[in-house]
């Protein structure tokens, strides 16, 4: 399933794969003057590639090299020649995509990517009429990045920012990265974001700057409980509750255990 929306000049690009008429989780790519930032996941790569047959496009920028992000990259490339771009720890990833193992439930719902060739990314993406800040942002992954358009105060964001309460986290989060990371991007003078999950905010500061003090609030809640002796299981039962259902969903790849665990290793 592929659906495409305009924000402005920004094409928003919605991919998802459908189960039984349902649409399963959502990944967003970016189009804006010959720039596409992500490509959505190997599903529904011949389906935006055919969606932008008729779009000027020179380039792909990754955020990171998780499958639902690079996964129209390879046909892209073979068919219209373009270029790629990604930080250099994502290269070796999208040159061969089988160097990040893929748990069932990611398989099923974004599946394996072809192979790209990437190459490293500057300080600097420049298109005919914007000029993009490459900011590292590591914490959701080692290789992440956003985009930030200055004179428009624009900011793609990837997966750096992620709505709502943490419950759970992947074993390979960097709790404390991701949190140097949001500060970094909350004190940029921003009008619009646009994040990997689709939903598009104006003025999100507030909204980073609220995701900092929630992943600080529960950083200490941890940290109190486990000077007191308390257990990793113990206390993610008294600070999160019950695994939620992405735990499940995930068969156990998300889990409470691994957010408290991510504030403990970075204490």
């Amino acid at each position: 399933m592929l659906r495409m929306e305009e924000n402005g000049p920004v094409v928003k690009i919605l991919s998802a794969r459908s189960f039984l008429g349902r649409v399963a989780y959502r990944a967003a790519a970016y189009w804006v003057d010959g720039l596409l930032i992500d490509s959505g996941c190997a599903f529904t790569a011949a389906e935006l590639s055919t969606a932008l047959s008729s779009f000027r496009l020179h380039q792909v920028v990754n955020t990171h090299s998780h499958e639902d992000h690079i996964g129209a990259n390879g046909l892209l490339q073979r068919s219209r020649g373009i270029e790629i771009w990604a930080h250099s720890l994502a290269l070796p990833i999208l040159a061969n995509p089988k160097l990040q193992p893929l748990q069932l439930y990611r398989r099923l719902f974004w599946g394996w990517p072809a192979p790209s060739q990437g190459q490293s990314l500057g300080q600097w993406v420049e298109t005919e009429h914007h000029r993009f800040q490459v900011l590292h942002t590591p914490g959701h992954s080692v290789d992440h990045i956003c985009l930030y358009e200055p004179q428009h105060g624009w900011l793609f964001s990837g997966d750096a920012f992620i709505g709502g309460k943490d419950r759970a986290a992947r074993p390979d989060y960097d709790i404390y990265s991701m949190i140097e990371s949001l500060r970094t991007l909350a004190d940029l003078p921003l009008k619009r974001l646009f994040p990997g999950s689709g939903t598009v905010r104006d003025n999100p500061a507030n909204a980073l700057r609220c995701k900092v003090r929630h992943l600080e609030d529960l950083g200490e809640q941890v940290l109190r409980l486990h000077h007191k002796g308390y257990s990793v299981p113990a206390i993610r039962s008294r600070v999160l509750g019950s695994e939620p259902h992405l735990t499940y969903l995930t068969l156990g790849h998300f889990r409470g255990r691994y957010l408290v665990e991510s504030y403990l290793r970075g204490r």
